[in-house]
């Protein structure tokens, strides 16, 4: 299980999010990110890093075109990458890093310093106008929607080199936004059901049980994650660190042990299938337009590393 990247959205945080974005009207209410890998959409953090690198380098590309600097952004590595989600099932990992507070407080003290921001802000007030404009396409910029099996409606305003790199990977921007919307939209639903699958629900006890025999008493990943966020702010950094660590290896190895992460993929693919014979064609789209962006993707930025 891991939590979901959006590729679309985040791959120029902090610059793209002044001109352009992704909203949500309404949809499904948050659920607990379980069982995710198994999702028709769903991409490994590794192949997710491999668009994105591909992604920034197209605009970059693009941006020069226009006269304009855009550099390539990415402050943590692979393995720091490695998302938690709901079942966290890697014991090395989660010996070194815990539930990878110290990579997040990494990421939060990089993003000030992104470059593309300084060099936005080095601009007069004429190029960065013109810099917005070549980038996210301006008051010109389209504007695209999809509706979500729940109901409501995804919007996403997309122009410029953003436009132009994301079409480069994906092709038909309007298929792409409406397949991928409507198969995260399946996920959701799919997480829900898991939440309250009796298999689930057993595995988590079997879980709970294992953890209770390594000196910790939780109910579920979930409430073993949050005391250790709350234990955090009452103990100096270093102690929380080590005690961070401790819980998040017992808990990775509990998951291991009872085969949590396996169970939860099973029954997510289970009530996904379920929802397949309304939606197969937008699962199905997903996958094809996934399988070959990163076929380009790994032409233009190789690996990453």
């Amino acid at each position: 299980m891991r939590r979901a990247h959006s590729v679309i959205c985040a791959v120029t945080a902090g610059i793209t999010a002044l001109v352009t974005g992704c909203t949500h009207d309404t949809g499904p209410r948050a659920a607990a990110t379980a069982a995710q890998r198994a999702a028709p959409r769903e991409l490994t953090y590794a192949e997710e890093l491999r668009l994105s690198d591909a992604q920034q380098r197209l605009i970059a590309r693009c941006m020069a075109e226009q006269g304009f600097t855009y550099h390539v952004f990415r402050p943590l590595t692979v393995e720091e990458h490695h998302p938690v989600g709901y079942v966290q099932d890697d014991v090395a990992w989660a010996r070194e890093h815990g539930y990878g507070s110290r990579i997040q407080a990494k990421a939060d003290k990089a993003r000030p310093g992104n470059p593309n921001i300084a060099y936005r802000e080095s601009l007069s007030e004429d190029r960065r106008e013109s810099y917005d404009t070549a980038l996210g396409g301006g008051s010109a910029a389209r504007e695209l929607s999809a509706e979500v099996p729940a109901g409501g409606t995804y919007r996403k305003r997309v122009g410029g080199c953003v436009a132009e790199s994301e079409q480069r990977l994906y092709g038909d921007l309007e298929t792409w936004f409406a397949a991928d919307k409507t198969a995260s939209g399946l996920q959701a639903h799919a997480m829900e059901a898991v939440l309250e699958d009796s298999r689930f629900t057993a595995a988590v006890e079997r879980w709970s049980q294992c953890v209770r025999r390594a000196g910790h008493s939780y109910p579920d990943p979930g409430e073993a994650r949050e005391s250790v966020r709350r234990q955090a702010r009452r103990l100096p950094e270093k102690e929380a660190f080590e005690a961070e660590r401790k819980v998040a290896e017992a808990d990775a190895g509990c998951a291991r042990e009872t085969s949590l992460r396996t169970v939860a993929e099973e029954r997510e693919a289970h009530h996904l299938d379920r929802l397949r014979g309304e939606f197969g064609d937008a699962l199905e789209t997903v996958r094809r337009i996934q399988r070959d962006a990163l076929a380009r993707a790994e032409e233009i930025a190789g690996r990453p590393s």
